[in-house]
């Protein structure tokens, strides 16, 4: 593709604002153009449930550019324009104001939505879903009238969200139905610590609790649930998950994941039609950590798949995405991941766990054939950055000092890499 070529982008949220701006940076001079049907200018998530939910004054302070980057990039953001339909034979975007935007190369970055508890449909009195800005300001403002809230799911926004809400001075009951919270990324063990943690906040915490039915009512939402228990909520949050937007490349031929739905793509954001990339939480990307296709809804793949796929439509060679990296912070607890969680995965502890402390600080190394795969940090980002370098090397016979944590994390790291170029035995 030349250099002067128009590279339309449709999304206008994290992947597409880090897209855009990384062909900028790779020297692209042709015409870009993100589209986006929101009315605000791209801006981060994760401060939604937490900074954005518990103060107004944040609003205007998660753009994932500063104010005027748009215009300075001679970047066309078009802000409250919808996509309708894509001619991938002919290169033509059409819009819902009858406009067309031809491209030479299109990056899909439209996201996701909150997935929909059918009983409760978004607009329900007293019911709210948190995707969006939008979202985070209405629900801001029905907890300041409230004295209760009802939050249905233990995922990380479920939990972020009753974080929030119990540090407001709301009294928060929290409904997950499986067993334990965060079942699929974080071992068992810290899952029982976890729970131990939410409860010791104050939160009612109700695991392995199914809903048998919803009553809206004038004065909030009656719930029964399936042991029989009769529930009022004046304030329900619904937060069980997102469903990709794939309604677009769908309808335009695009190829979808048979399991998790999203747009596949290959390791450089292609998909199965020419000319046309896909980046985000709408894309599902073989992923070697997890051993197979995955959609990774997180802040730092949106940005990996972002830049990558724009080195690609420029034919440009790109570093490899990094090590899969989440973080939530929930309940005075700042949690980072490293890696993949699978259940082969053995983990052992460094530091002492404390779920009534004001700030516990320890970390589990996880490690799958003696070598280290996984790694999660409670209030020790530092610690987890120092462990990088270790990822992927065998580390079994090094647990015990690795565990340690009377040890310096940093000083243990540096002597390990010092030995593994060395013929001489710890």
């Amino acid at each position: 593709m030349s250099q002067d070529a128009s590279i339309l982008i449709i999304g206008a949220g994290q992947a597409g604002a880090m897209a855009a701006a990384e062909l900028r940076k790779l020297g692209h001079g042709g015409r870009i153009v993100i589209a986006g049907g929101e009315r605000h200018a791209p801006y981060e998530r994760p401060p939604l449930s937490k900074s954005v939910l518990a103060n107004g004054g944040q609003d205007g302070q998660i753009g994932v550019h500063p104010a005027g980057f748009y215009a300075g990039q001679d970047i066309e953001l078009r802000l409250g324009t919808t996509v309708t339909a894509l001619d991938p034979a002919h290169n033509v975007a059409r819009c819902a104001d009858g406009e067309a935007i031809h491209y030479a190369a299109c990056l899909l970055a439209t996201g996701g939505n909150a997935r929909v508890l059918p009983p409760l449909p978004p607009g329900t009195p007293h019911v709210h879903y948190l995707r969006t800005l939008d979202d985070a300001t209405r629900l801001r403002d029905a907890m300041q009238r409230a004295g209760e809230v009802v939050v249905i799911g233990g995922g990380f926004l479920g939990l972020e969200t009753a974080s929030t809400a119990a540090g407001l001075g709301l009294r928060v009951t929290l409904i997950e139905s499986a067993d334990r919270l965060l079942g699929r990324a974080l071992p068992p063990e810290l899952g029982t610590w976890l729970a131990q943690r939410v409860r010791a906040q104050g939160v009612e915490l109700r695991l392995d609790c199914g809903i048998a039915a919803f009553v809206p009512q004038a004065d909030g939402v009656q719930l029964r649930l399936a042991d029989g228990t009769a529930l009022h909520a004046p304030l329900v949050v619904v937060a069980i998950g997102l469903t990709p937007e794939v309604a677009l490349g769908a309808a335009a031929g695009l190829a979808l994941h048979p399991v998790n739905g999203g747009i596949q793509v290959d390791e450089h954001g292609r998909t199965s039609t020419a000319g046309i990339y896909a980046a985000g939480d709408c894309c599902s990307q073989y992923q070697p950590q997890f051993g197979g296709h995955v959609r990774l809804e997180s802040w730092q793949s949106a940005n990996e798949q972002a830049r990558i796929a724009a080195a690609a439509m420029l034919g440009v060679q790109a570093e490899p995405a990094a090590l899969p990296w989440f973080w939530t912070d929930q309940f005075g607890c700042n949690v980072q991941m490293l890696g993949a969680a699978d259940p082969a995965i053995r983990y052992a502890w460094r530091g002492v766990s404390d779920s009534d402390a004001p700030s516990p600080r320890f970390m589990l190394l996880g490690t799958r054939e003696g070598r280290l795969c996984h790694a999660i940090a409670i209030n020790a980002g530092g610690d987890l950055r120092q462990l990088r370098a270790l990822f992927g090397q065998t580390v079994e016979g090094l647990l015990p000092r690795l565990c340690d944590d009377a040890l310096p994390l940093r000083l243990l790291v540096r002597d390990i890499q010092a030995q593994a170029a060395s013929p001489t035995p710890l």
